[in-house]
């Protein structure tokens, strides 16, 4: 079992920041981030594997805006979110699982208790 930890979150206007953070109870080789909007589909926002590719995965709605990264020693995934938008209003929710190169939330078998991140206009 891998408990997951997340911190950050909270309100900020649009075209600011947030930092999000995620501390896993042990090694997993693939971390990342989930979001859900009221009314929405939960959708992939980033993740990163840490098998030696360390391949990145972002959703194209945050590329260029959010930065994913890895600590392989303290099993921390954070993700930098820049010029943040009303549309980036939802609930965040780390995830860990063993495959690579997925968004499938169905892979992820550890998931936090999700942080929400909250951006007015």
């Amino acid at each position: 079992q891998v408990q997951l930890m997340e911190s950050g979150g909270g309100s900020v206007q649009s075209g600011g920041s947030l930092r999000l953070s995620c501390t896993a109870s042990r090694y997993v080789r693939t971390m990342g981030w989930f979001r859900q909007a009221p009314g929405k589909e939960r959708e992939a926002v980033a993740t990163v594997y840490s098998g030696g590719s360390n391949e990145r995965y972002y959703a194209e709605s945050v590329k260029g805006r959010f930065t994913i990264s890895r600590d392989i020693i303290t099993h921390t995934a954070s993700l930098q979110m820049n010029g943040l938008t009303p549309e980036d209003t939802a609930a965040y929710y780390c995830v860990a699982g063993p495959r690579r190169a997925t968004t499938n939330p169905l892979d992820f078998d550890y998931w936090g208790q999700g942080t929400q991140v909250t951006v007015s206009s």
